[in-house]
């Protein structure tokens, strides 16, 4: 295990640990729970990489987003 994923999973358990109150004797399933949450962390970032093209050739540019439309505000009822 690296010295860089065993600190990030150290430092998840202690934050699972303060959210559930600090409860004493369940740091096991604490280390298991920030373990699991850290693969899945790092399965998700290297799903979501794109893959690497060798020069920057043949890019297309994004399309600009469109906002979305908003509804139109009903008039006020004028005083009396």
């Amino acid at each position: 295990m690296t010295d860089d994923r065993q600190e990030r999973i150290r430092n998840r358990a202690h934050q699972i640990w303060q959210e559930e109150g600090q409860p004493a004797g369940h740091h096991e399933r604490h280390w298991q729970q920030a373990a699991a949450d850290i693969d899945r962390e790092d399965a998700g970032l290297a799903a979501k990489k794109p893959a690497r093209k060798a020069s920057g050739a043949g890019k297309a540019k994004a399309a600009p987003k469109e906002k979305a439309a908003t509804k139109a505000s009903k008039p006020k009822k004028a005083a009396k």
